[in-house]
């Protein structure tokens, strides 16, 4: 195992985009998994934007992230909602929809739940 490993989000392995031209997951994978930086554009909604691709009726993936700039709200299954914005840290079960508020895109790191996001099916 190497003692230093650089990889950059400005080249990632993968980018996937989002339905609509709405904005897109850049993704690198490490020995430990995928991290990657999403960019929601302005009117994103999960469950218009990923859940033709993801194919379910939430998300189902596990975050946690950092929020870098603008504002996203995410609403749970049972109804929990939280809004996150820049500097905030966010843990997110499976079972939710998410939106940008706002006319800034927000852009999120994510360490724990972009290995499978946005991933085509088949």
């Amino acid at each position: 195992m190497a003692g230093l490993v650089r990889m950059s989000l400005d080249e990632p392995e993968e980018v996937r985009p989002f339905e609509g031209g709405k904005g897109q997951l850049a993704l690198v994978n490490l020995a430990a998994g995928g991290v990657g930086r999403a960019v929601f554009e302005p009117g994103w909604r999960w469950s218009e934007h990923v859940k033709p691709i993801a194919g379910t009726d939430s998300c189902r993936a596990s975050h946690a992230g950092y929020v870098i700039s603008g504002r996203l709200r995410v609403e749970m299954d049972d109804g929990e909602a939280e809004e996150f914005g820049p500097g905030d840290f966010m843990l997110c079960s499976p079972g939710h929809d998410a939106w940008v508020v706002g006319d800034e895109p927000c852009v999120v790191l994510d360490w724990q739940g972009y290995a499978d996001y946005a991933k085509p099916k088949g």
